[in-house]
């Protein structure tokens, strides 16, 4: 399975760096010199790239590619996804923390067991986690704290909510 670990924002510079907004709680391994990504470019193609170099600047991660070294090249990966296998990921060691691929396609149900969708994906925010989540048709944003995601059970395929009032209507 793959994962997102970071979308190309844009170019940086003459030698072909690229901006990236980082999705990975785990950037200096999944950036690391001689790790490999692969990204899914806007036309739907995808390309293998070498992780060359990366340094942090100005909230953003700049990394340099091997196969990319002039700016007209990097141009043509903005807003391309970079993607990584899932199977080297490494085990996370809080029981409160997950990868987003653990929490998509995990069942929303209620406290009682009532079942009111599906989680879609995990959206990241400035402000935070949410769960965007399918339910009666439509996609309802809740917030992935503690307090409205009281329990979350990825070996039972599960996430149970405990919504405030109006929060799933309509």
């Amino acid at each position: 399975m793959d994962v997102v670990v970071g979308r190309i924002a844009k170019a940086h510079g003459i030698r072909g760096e690229l901006a990236v907004d980082v999705r990975t709680d785990s950037p200096e391994q999944r950036f690391a010199v001689g790790s490999a990504v692969t990204t899914k470019l806007r036309d739907g193609s995808s390309r293998n790239l070498t992780i060359a170099a990366a340094r942090e600047h100005s909230g953003r991660l700049l990394v340099r590619f091997e196969e990319v070294l002039t700016r007209d090249v990097a141009e043509t990966l903005r807003g391309a996804l970079l993607i990584a296998d899932t199977s080297t990921l490494p085990p996370t060691e809080d029981p409160d923390e997950f990868y987003d691929h653990e929490l998509e396609g995990l069942s929303a149900e209620l406290g009682d067991g009532t079942v009111i969708g599906k989680v879609i994906e995990v959206v990241h925010s400035p402000a935070g986690e949410l769960l965007s989540i399918e339910h009666d048709g439509r996609e309802v944003l809740v917030p992935f704290v503690k307090a409205i995601v009281p329990a979350v059970d990825v070996a039972g395929g599960r996430v149970v909510l405990d919504p405030p009032e109006g929060l799933l209507d309509a």
